[in-house]
């Protein structure tokens, strides 16, 4: 265990440290509220498209099997902005007439997505995804975080593992047996190093999220900080 936390710390060390390296995606590194020179900083009353709903659509509906670009069900792809734009299934600014919308929202399961045994997103999810498209369905990002404070379970982790995670990773169907839909599944995997050995992409572990890339480091770090503050369910 201790070995883990070693190798993540330094992996996360070295991403801070090498500010030229190229990341993934284009979501936070730094705080500008420490780093003045930091541009377009999260508004709370904004959704961003790279940073929760790519996210959520790669975890609930891009996976291997429906709508990445390897398998395209139905012609659809929703693994890229361009892709989703493209399906004509998001009419910006215009949530109840855009058809991802619909069937998010969709009450019968024969109809919803993502289908059964998947569960329904969360209220919390679709809210984002109401936001989002009201906004505009813009291919937006932000560049906030604060990894200087106390991580909170409830505040930080949750949301991201919601976010993340749980499309395919809760209920009696989660992949692998390992259901994060409680603090005391994600507790589990923190203590037992898999949840730090997967967002790292650490030799030996299967790398998550699956089929899409790495959390953004911001995301990493929070989650590392709180495995090694006690992974509290604060």
């Amino acid at each position: 265990m201790r070995l883990i936390y070693i190798s993540s710390l330094a992996t996360i060390l070295f991403l801070i440290g090498c500010t030229h390296t190229p990341v993934k995606k284009a979501n936070p590194t730094i705080n500008p509220t420490t780093n003045p020179g930091t541009t377009n900083p999260c508004d709370p009353d904004s959704v961003y498209f790279q940073n929760s709903i790519l996210p959520a659509l790669v975890s609930n509906c891009a996976m291997s099997g429906c709508h990445s670009s390897a398998s395209h069900a139905d012609g659809i792809v929703l693994d890229n902005y361009t892709s989703i734009i493209q399906t004509g299934e998001i009419e910006a600014g215009k949530p109840n007439k855009s058809e991802l919308f619909k069937v998010i929202t969709e009450s019968d399961p024969d109809k919803r997505m993502p289908p059964p045994p998947a569960a329904a997103l969360s209220p919390e999810l679709i809210e984002q995804f109401r936001v989002w498209i009201l906004q505009g369905a813009k291919n937006n990002a932000c560049q906030s975080c604060d990894t200087n404070k106390l991580i909170s379970f409830s505040q930080d982790v949750q949301p991201i593992i919601q976010t993340a995670c749980l499309g395919c990773h809760q209920g009696s169907g989660a992949s692998a047996g390992i259901d994060l839909s409680s603090y005391a599944g994600v507790k589990a995997v923190a203590d037992d190093g898999k949840l730090n050995g997967s967002i790292l992409h650490l030799n030996g572990f299967s790398p998550m999220p699956k089929n899409g890339n790495q959390l953004d480091i911001c995301d990493r770090t929070k989650i590392i900080h709180w495995i090694q503050a006690g992974s509290l369910n604060n």
